[in-house]
């Protein structure tokens, strides 16, 4: 069982989650300039994209990131905007109209209302959207929601590296240096990134013994905030409320 607790709108945990910001950010922007334009497609157009990239923090994807790739960028180039821009169209926070993104009566209601944009926002980002759709790989690894947080409560507490977790769930046969790098790749850009970019957990890179790049894994503030698990009484030495 997954449950989300509400938080009220001045809880200082909501402001490490990229996904709420970016949302809030789209429509508040949308609300001060009468709408965002739009391309041709429906696309934002790359004055708003440009301003986004600018402002929306996020993680891996800084100014100088982006920049350093592409001399422009358009909308589809910043992932994280065309899932919010997605998102907010489905959840009907913002519509189309005449050349231009509005924020719908609702959308401007939830934008200045941060912990019920984030219950609205977040539950059905991480739950019932598929993951695989938008990854580098295009496929889902086995497994579920409920599994995989349930599991993670426990077992990322004190830190964990990417590939320790990943054995947790499915072996310890996989590596990046083996044939198993595109099952750790699902994993964690089906699972890992969706918790990070909803600001649940964190990622920090770190420096094997060979020099390879790896992660560590830690649960981010709002993880204990808001998540409510099976597994709770089994953590230690989490104060969970």
């Amino acid at each position: 069982m997954i449950e989300f607790l509400p938080l009220p709108d001045d809880h200082p945990d909501l402001a490490a989650s990229p996904m709420l910001r970016g949302a809030r950010h789209i429509l508040g922007y949308a609300l001060e300039h009468e709408g965002i334009g739009l391309t041709a497609t429906k696309a934002f157009k790359r004055d708003f994209v440009h301003w986004a990239v600018e402002n929306f923090e996020w993680p891996g994807k800084s100014p100088e990131e982006m920049f350093r790739y592409h001399r422009v960028v358009n909308e589809a180039d910043f992932q994280p905007l065309e899932l919010l821009h997605f998102l907010l169209i489905r959840l009907r926070l913002g519509r189309h109209y005449k050349g231009r993104f509005l924020a719908t009566n609702d959308g401007r209601m939830y934008a200045g209302q941060a912990g019920a944009l984030f219950d609205k926002l977040v539950p059905f980002f991480l739950l019932a959207m598929d993951h695989a759709a938008y990854s580098r790989i295009g496929e889902a690894p086995p497994g579920n929601w409920d599994t995989w947080l349930n599991v993670m409560n426990v077992e990322i507490e004190d830190g964990v590296s990417e590939r320790k977790l990943f054995g947790v769930f499915y072996g310890e046969g996989p590596d990046w240096d083996n044939d198993g790098w595109r099952q750790i790749g699902t994993f964690s850009s089906c699972v890992l990134k969706p918790l990070e970019w909803a600001g649940l957990i964190t990622l920090q890179e770190t420096r094997e013994p060979d020099g390879r790049t790896a992660h560590m894994i830690f649960k981010a503030p709002l993880w204990r905030s808001v998540l409510k698990l099976e597994t709770d009484e089994m953590v230690r030495p989490a104060v969970r409320h």
